[in-house]
């Protein structure tokens, strides 16, 4: 735990659901049966004001400092975090000042006045937003809850960017009440968990990116975690992997990429709730996730594959046989499936089902009763050894004799495989003396040199499946002597991993 996590956790918090969406149906929301003040609610005009040393110290802490002006009062706010997924859950001080210019005396006893402490040169503004704000106090359930509407911009020296939000700070009560509260708004428009705070909209401004294809990043943990902390992180990071993705393909042209990275944090996340299962099972409501994001997400899986096929497949078939007939039309044949594939899950993305999973997902996730069962309180080390003893045996199980494996049988390895990746990447944090790192680092090195030659090989599969169905020439079969170096080479890299000593142990 960082100095700052530890100085945070004494802090008053803020606690906040934040939520996307479009101009037209911010204005639509308004009109909604439970914010029936809104049409009453007077929009306030807010301009905020964020600064950085020059050497970006405060971000590189995860830390922000701005100054907002409103009503002719200035608030200076010192935030730790920018980072999350729906729920923000942050450390937050605010002070009244006398003028716009940050006040020194208002950052002492903040997670931010060790680093202006050593700064060699005064802050700097780095942007600022601007936005017609309108509050909307709402009881939910046992909460009282103020419901923001903000629709503006950040406004940043290389250019501007809009904000529509809808935030949903909890004032006292329940965090799952604002989660019932967004379902309900969801209801009349379309919302989408936030992913990104003001301050990271601006910050993406100034380095010149937009909304970008993100791999997964590694898991922190806190100090001393239990099994039900783990998950939380493990989950939250999925589904911020996922959103962050999501915003990509659906604003960034849908590209390939993206997509890939969709379905990679859903397997991540549909592998969580594999992994995590004896905890969960105190809670009833698990259970029918895993199905329900594989029910939903079917089309991704196809158009995945035919991404490959026309990237991968098609021009090294061309390669192989440069005189093949019928390359050109098998061509055009996977171009226009691949079409009907991406409406598919553009359908997917855009439907109310979807939205109201990912919100109800993430609401299970951070107010969920499976965080009362008895398996949530053991100790996190504990519990992921028994987890990754139990990942390790199946993938032992399941490639046994892997040389003479059926496809489906193969796969079912492969899978096991991957399961015990990702669950070594969730955990990977718990471990962190020198000597486990360095064990880490060679378990993760064979892990990946075998998923690789399964993947190779499922690849093959996929490839003479889809051939198959799009009426092109044959391909190889199982007994291609390309095939059959993969099988070689996936049956030596399962022993190497066997051989090395499990770094959880």
């Amino acid at each position: 735990m960082s100095d700052t996590e530890s100085h945070a956790a004494e802090e008053p918090r803020e606690v906040e659901l934040k939520l996307d969406c479009a101009g037209a149906d911010l204005t639509a929301l308004a009109s909604h049966p439970r914010l029936k003040h809104a049409a009453t609610a007077e929009p306030e005009r807010l301009v905020t004001t964020y600064y950085d040393t020059p050497d970006g110290a405060l971000r590189e802490a995860g830390l922000t400092l701005r100054v907002r002006a409103k009503g002719g009062r200035h608030i200076q706010t010192v935030k730790a975090g920018s980072g999350g997924v729906g729920l923000f859950d942050r450390a937050e001080w605010e002070t009244e000042i006398a003028g716009e210019a940050p006040d020194p005396a208002a950052w002492a006893d903040t997670a931010a006045e060790r680093i202006l402490r050593k700064a060699d040169a005064p802050l700097e503004r780095v942007f600022s937003t601007v936005v017609m704000r309108r509050e909307i106090p709402v009881e939910q359930g046992t909460s009282r809850i103020l419901v923001t509407l903000d629709e503006g911009q950040v406004e940043t020296a290389r250019g501007h960017a809009p904000l529509c939000e809808v935030e949903l700070e909890l004032q006292d009560g329940d965090p799952a009440d604002l989660f019932v509260l967004a379902q309900s708004l969801a209801e009349t428009v379309p919302l989408r968990l936030g992913v990104r705070a003001k301050s990271a909209v601006g910050y993406a401004l100034l380095d010149g990116r937009g909304p970008a294809v993100v791999k997964a990043e590694p898991v922190d943990l806190p100090e001393g975690a239990s099994a039900g902390d783990v998950f939380r992180h493990v989950a939250r990071a999925c589904l911020r992997h996922m959103r962050l993705n999501e915003t990509a393909f659906l604003e960034g042209g849908r590209p390939p990429e993206a997509l890939h990275q969709i379905r990679v944090s859903l397997r991540r996340l549909r592998s969580a709730l594999s992994l995590f299962g004896p905890m969960l099972q105190a809670d009833p409501r698990g259970a029918g996730f895993n199905d329900s994001i594989k029910q939903v997400t079917e089309p991704f899986g196809h158009a995945r594959n035919l991404d490959v096929f026309l990237s991968d497949t098609l021009p090294d078939l061309a390669k192989q046989r440069p005189d093949e007939p019928g390359l050109d039309a098998l061509r055009q044949r996977a171009e226009a499936e691949r079409a009907v594939a991406y409406e598919a899950v553009m359908a997917t993305l855009e439907s109310p089902r979807w939205r109201a999973l990912i919100i109800d997902l993430a609401g299970w996730v951070e107010a969920g009763s499976w965080a009362d069962g008895p398996d949530a309180a053991v100790d996190g080390r504990h519990f992921a050894a028994q987890v990754l003893d139990k990942a390790r045996s199946r993938l032992k199980k399941r490639g046994r004799g892997l040389r003479h494996l059926d496809p489906h049988t193969r796969h079912r390895a492969r899978i096991a495989a991957k399961k015990l990746r990702y669950g070594a990447e969730f955990f990977a944090d718990l471990y962190r003396k020198k000597k486990a790192v360095r064990r880490q680092e060679k378990f993760g090195a064979a892990l990946s040199d075998l998923q690789d030659h399964l993947g190779a090989l499922n690849d093959l599969e996929t490839a003479r499946s889809m051939t198959e169905s799009l009426s092109g020439p044959p391909m190889p079969g199982p007994d291609d002597p390309g095939a059959q170096k993969l099988l070689d080479a996936a049956a030596e890299a399962r022993s190497d991993l066997l051989d090395v000593k499990p770094f959880w142990r």
